[in-house]
């Protein structure tokens, strides 16, 4: 099989497709690397294939924060321009331009 190039880079933000919420990418496997138990306990009508790039991010949804794991075909950019107000991205990342977020010096 061959390795699949991710859409979406470390920094950028992006939104999920079916839920209320958007976050920032921070790492980006290849394809599923999370566990069997947490794969299994996505309802099967909407379960994603493991064959293609998964995104860690820095999440938001309308009253909390939280570090979401989520598959490449349920994201896409998101064009609103607006920062995303995790309190994590500070440790990670710098100022926003163009809806992506600067890695910190230092950081790759």
């Amino acid at each position: 099989m061959q390795a699949k190039t991710a859409k979406f880079s470390i920094g950028q933000v992006v939104r999920h497709r079916n839920h209320p919420f958007r976050g920032v990418v921070f790492d980006v496997d290849a394809e599923f690397a999370n566990t069997e138990e947490w794969y299994e306990s996505i309802p099967e009508d909407i379960r994603p294939r493991k064959d293609q790039p998964f995104y860690h991010l820095f999440a938001e949804a309308e009253t909390t924060y939280y570090v979401a794991y989520v598959s490449e075909q349920n994201l896409v950019a998101d064009p609103s321009g607006e920062p995303v107000e995790h309190p994590e991205i500070a440790e990670m990342f710098g100022a926003i331009s163009g809806g992506v977020y600067t890695l910190q010096n230092g950081l790759n």
